[in-house]
C-alpha cells in the first residue's frame, strides 16, 4: 500500500486510536437511554427507579453491599473520591505517571483543599509495596503532609495490568501503615478482561477500600461510578458531589445506561474486544522493522515508539494519536467498537512509511 505522503487514508468521522472516548455509545447502553426517556416522570436528583437499580445490579457484581454515586467524568470521580479519603494536611501516594499527577488539572488538590500528591517511581507505570514504604516512611516531621491514601491506576497509564497479587501485596502495605486504597479504574473493565477474575477479586476482597469505575471509554454516553466497599467512607460523599456541580438533576440518563453494559456482562464483551484489537495491534507492529513496542500489551492500549518523521507522515494520513511518553512514543487505544479493518490499515500505513 503506496499511498503518496500527502494523501489522507483516513476518511472524516473514521476510527481512530487517540483515546476510547473517541468512540460512540454501544448499542446497548443507547437502547437503555431510549427506554429510559420513553417510560415517563421520574424523581429527580438520583432518586428514580433507574438509579436504584443500577445500584442494586453493581451491587451485585461485586457481591458486596458497596455505596454506589454516579459523577460526570472521571476527573470528578478520582478527585472527589480522594478527597473525601483525606484531609487538607494529608498526601496522596500515587505512580509519577498516574493520571491524577499528569492530566487531572490539579482537580485532587483542589477538591480536597491541598491534600499533597507524592509520586513514586515503578516499572511499566505500577506501584510496589517497596516504593509505597519508601514514600510513607521518608519523613515523619509535623512539616510533612502526612500520607492517608495510595491509588492505583488499573489498567495502569502505559496500558499494563496489576494483578490479584499485586494489589493484594500493595493494600497489605498499605493497611499496615493506616492508608486506605483507591483504585482509579477508568479501564477497569480492560483489567478485569485481561485477568479473568470476578471484579471483586481485584477490589475489595484484595483490600481495595473506593473504586472509581469508568464506563465512559467502555460504551457509555457519559458518566462514571464511584463505589465505596468500605460505606463508612462514604460519608457525606452526596454532598461533596453536590457542591462540585456533580450531581445530575436527572441522574436516570446517567445511570441507566449502565444496565446495557451490564445486562449479560457487555462491559466485559467490550473490554474483551478492545484488548483483542490491541493484542492485534501489536502483532502488526512488533512485525515492521524499527517498530518498538515500549510496554507489554496488557490491555486496550499500545505505545510503540516510531520515528519522528513516520509519526508526523502518519498524521499526514489522516490518523490522530498522541505522542507524550518518549521521544517518539506513540500512545495507540484501542475501543470497544475498533474494528480489525482499521487496525490492519493503520498498520499497513506505518510499514509503507518505514519501507518508503
Amino acid at each position: 500500500m503506496n499511498h503518496p505522503s500527502n494523501a489522507p487514508t483516513v476518511s472524516q468521522g473514521g476510527q481512530h486510536f487517540a483515546s476510547d472516548n473517541y468512540a460512540g455509545i454501544c448499542q446497548q447502553a443507547l437502547d437503555y437511554l431510549i427506554e429510559c426517556n420513553q417510560s415517563g416522570h421520574e424523581v429527580a436528583y438520583g432518586e428514580d427507579s433507574w438509579t436504584q437499580r443500577v445500584c442494586d445490579r453493581v451491587r451485585d457484581l461485586f457481591e458486596t453491599d458497596c455505596e454506589v454515586f454516579f459523577v460526570f467524568n472521571g476527573t470528578a470521580a478520582n478527585s472527589l473520591a480522594l478527597a473525601s479519603l483525606c484531609q487538607s494536611y494529608h498526601s496522596v501516594i500515587c505512580h509519577e505517571l498516574a493520571h491524577i499527577e499528569t492530566d487531572e488539572c490539579g482537580g485532587p488538590e483542589f477538591f480536597s483543599n491541598g491534600s499533597k500528591l507524592l509520586t513514586a517511581p515503578g516499572i511499566n507505570g505500577k506501584l510496589t509495596p517497596d516504593a509505597i514504604e519508601a514514600v510513607v516512611t521518608r519523613r515523619a516531621d509535623i512539616h510533612y503532609p502526612k500520607p492517608k491514601v495510595v491509588t492505583l491506576t488499573q489498567s495502569t497509564e502505559v496500558g499494563t495490568v496489576y494483578s490479584v497479587e499485586e494489589v493484594r501485596a500493595i493494600a497489605a502495605i498499605a493497611k499496615r501503615r493506616h492508608l486506605t486504597v483507591h483504585m482509579d479504574g477508568a479501564r477497569f473493565s480492560n483489567a478485569v478482561a485481561t485477568l479473568g477474575v470476578h471484579p471483586s477479586e481485584i477490589t475489595w476482597r484484595a483490600g481495595v477500600d473506593v473504586l472509581c469505575f469508568g464506563g465512559t471509554k467502555n460504551g457509555l454516553p457519559v458518566g462514571e461510578m464511584v463505589v465505596f466497599f468500605d460505606r463508612a467512607l462514604a460519608q457525606d460523599f452526596a454532598y461533596r458531589v453536590k457542591q462540585a456541580g456533580q450531581l445530575a438533576s436527572k441522574m436516570r440518563f446517567i445511570s441507566a445506561p449502565w444496565l446495557g453494559l451490564l445486562d449479560n456482562d457487555v462491559w466485559l464483551h467490550n473490554a474483551r474486544h478492545a484488548n483483542a484489537m490491541a493484542q492485534l495491534l501489536r502483532s502488526r507492529l512488533e512485525a515492521i522493522p524499527g517498530v518498538r513496542v515500549m510496554f507489554p500489551v496488557q490491555s486496550n492500549a499500545v505505545f510503540a515508539e516510531l520515528p519522528p518523521k513516520v509519526a508526523a507522515a502518519m498524521r499526514v494520513r489522516g490518523w490522530k494519536f498522541y505522542q507524550f511518553i518518549g521521544a517518539g512514543g506513540c500512545r495507540l487505544m484501542c475501543a470497544w467498537d475498533t474494528t480489525p479493518e482499521t487496525v490492519e490499515r493503520f498498520a499497513a500505513d506505518v510499514r509503507s512509511l518505514m519501507e518508503g
